[in-house]
């Protein structure tokens, strides 16, 4: 810092004492030439050219040049010498049109500079520990850790005003729709079916906690029983769970429910929310109505319940062309109840062998026992399996994967949840590799008719696949008690581009179906009365039929931003261990505050081996 710096920090920040900010930096133009004009923000460069200082001034909207000449104001040009890369600055000057030479077409504003006739420094800065500009090669951890800093760059505040437009286009659209905002408690009762919850010691309750919502879901139900018939909230939801790049422990949802409907009203209503939002947002058309595919759909061509639609190459089932083949290792796995499935790799048979080798490896992180393969070559088949199967099957087959020279069939032989994991993987995996994925396009699926209920081997029970407030096809109410693998649900969930953007049902609304769903999932009477006896006894007081869905914000925004994380269009996100790297927390909190909430700590920590 030099003698003037110094001198200048510690004796002379400015005020905006009598000078108010006219224009923002970004919307000036020719227009303005002429103009007088007041602009406020941070310095993103200075450039010191002798006789002239140039200053890049930012604020939210953009970029403006600024031109300090002592001819035209020496003590803003001494000023201007002082300036260093984000101090605050405020700025009085007249807007000029650039010369043709001097225009830069890379600048919103590079036809114009300002020239400054009066400069106050509001504050001073240091030099900050990365550069603020776009497209920056610096760890995410030291983002986070100065996350006031990360989100002064151009690309991040575009991120947070497109989650503005967003949900204002969201509350727009459903205002118009005649449904009613409403905030629901965000200290709630621990109800752990699913992921783990949030507890919150209560101080006035000794022993007692509360849980942060995992969801509003039983809220809004209780919500129709209580008329408001449309419902709707920007919700703050928590789970304690793994994170990846598409979960925080704490996200937003919109969460919608109504009354008084049936699935196409929801499902209508939603896809023209969709469009308006992605219109409103991004200038985006959608194409309506949104393809619709069945839960055993999508397994069985895809092998996912949120399937990439963008390209082809799904899965042919070859079970039955395999059965009695004399190829041991499928006549295993097809007595056993499982699956031969393949996909064709269009152009890829000329993969060399250690591309190969490591798409077995590739498939064996999904569990899958092995892959299989054959390649369509000039010269004939090659692979270490045709030898074992008669020319009847091998023609059975190549008819069936509609396999041409030149193409890679690759095979994956085991129970069908593993098939469907593996080879749905390994689908998405060779669509990236060979560019099949246009990533400016917009694939939107519904996926309807879940299953009810998936067994949960840990547990040995049956769990619900969504939430056990889901009701079930009235066909397949029969098998309760009985066969609860039968039931398919009146779920439905919005997909994008292989991504869950949300989902939803059509709940129960009778006591009685309600209790049988409990039943089916091994809560008894006593259980289900001590977690939702409320809402069991809301039943018997006259609720309507009614149904909803919920959006994740963050991976909506983050789809629409084209976004790999949903850190980037989250304000203060956490990390991957759910950590505040800005606030350093979870942190310790004292021995006091413990022992007011009466909670006793001990943390285990591992003995090192001897």
């Amino acid at each position: 810092m030099t003698e003037m710096e110094a001198t200048y920090e510690a004796n002379s920040i400015d005020t905006m004492q009598g000078l108010k900010r006219t224009h923002s930096c970004n919307h000036l133009n020719q227009n303005h030439t002429g103009q007088e004009v007041v602009l406020c923000g941070w310095v993103s460069r200075r450039r010191d050219h002798g006789g002239l200082i140039f200053v890049d001034l930012r604020d939210r909207s953009g970029i403006v040049q600024v031109v300090f000449s002592p001819d035209v104001n020496k003590e803003a040009f001494v000023k201007a010498e002082m300036v260093r890369n984000e101090y605050v600055l405020a700025v009085r000057g007249i807007v000029k049109a650039r010369s043709e030479e001097t225009i830069n077409p890379n600048m919103d504003t590079g036809t114009i500079e300002v020239y400054g006739n009066e400069l106050r420094i509001l504050n001073a800065a240091k030099n900050p520990p990365f550069y603020i500009q776009d497209e920056i090669d610096v760890d995410e951890l030291l983002r986070l850790k100065h996350r006031y800093l990360d989100l002064r760059r151009p690309e991040m505040q575009k991120d947070l005003m497109l989650r503005h437009r967003v949900t204002k286009s969201m509350r727009d659209f459903l205002d118009k729709h005649t449904f009613v905002e409403v905030e629901t408690p965000i200290l709630t009762k621990s109800s752990p079916e699913g992921a783990r919850d949030y507890l919150v010691p209560s101080r006035v309750n000794p022993g007692k906690f509360y849980a942060l919502p995992q969801s509003p879901q039983i809220y809004k139900q209780l919500l129709m029983v209580a008329g408001m018939e449309r419902y709707f909230q920007i919700a703050r939801c928590f789970r304690d769970e793994d994170l990846r790049a598409d979960r925080q422990p704490e996200f937003t949802q919109l969460d919608i429910e109504m009354s008084f409907i049936d699935r196409e009203d929801i499902l209508s209503l939603t896809e023209q929310m969709i469009a308006h939002i992605f219109k409103e947002g991004v200038g985006r058309d959608v194409p309506t109505p949104i393809v619709r595919l069945t839960y055993d759909e999508a397994m069985a061509r895809y092998g996912s319940d949120k399937p990439d639609i963008r390209f082809g190459m799904e899965l042919i089932d070859l079970s039955d062309i395999f059965k009695d083949s004399g190829f041991k290792v499928f006549d295993s796995v097809l007595a056993n109840g499982g699956q031969v499935k393949a996909i064709n790799v269009k152009g890829y048979a000329n993969a060399p062998r250690r591309e190969l080798d490591g798409l077995v490896d590739y498939v064996a992180t999904y569990g899958a026992k092995g892959l299989a393969w054959i390649c369509y070559t000039e010269e004939g088949l090659k692979s270490p399996i045709t030898k074992f199967f008669s020319e009847e099957t091998i023609n059975k087959m190549t008819a069936a994967t509609q396999a041409e020279i030149g193409d890679l069939v690759l095979f994956v032989a085991d129970k069908p949840k593993v098939v469907a994991a593996a080879l749905g993987q390994l689908r998405l995996e060779m669509g990236r590799r060979l560019g099949l994925i246009d990533p400016d396009k917009l694939s939107f699926l519904w996926v309807i008719d879940f299953p009810m209920f998936e067994y949960d081997e840990e547990s040995k029970r049956w769990v619900a696949m969504h939430h056990p407030f889901t009701s079930p096809r009235d066909e397949d109410i029969q098998y309760l008690g009985s066969d609860p693998g039968k039931i398919k649900a009146k779920a439905y969930d919005m997909v994008l581009n292989g991504i869950e953007l949300g989902g939803g049902s059509l709940r129960i609304f009778n006591r009685s179906l309600q209790e049988k769903v409990f039943s089916a999932i091994g809560l008894t009477q006593e259980e289900a009365m001590d977690k939702f006896g409320y809402l069991l006894e809301a039943f018997e007081y006259g609720t309507p039929p009614h149904g909803g869905i919920a959006f994740g914000l963050d991976r909506l925004v983050m789809l629409m931003a084209k976004r790999a994380s949903i850190r980037d269009v989250i304000a203060f996100p956490k990390t991957q261990s759910a950590s505040d790297m800005m606030m350093q927390a979870p942190s310790d909190v004292g021995a006091r505050q413990l022992k007011e909430l009466y909670i006793k700590s001990e943390v285990v920590t591992k003995k090192k081996p001897d």
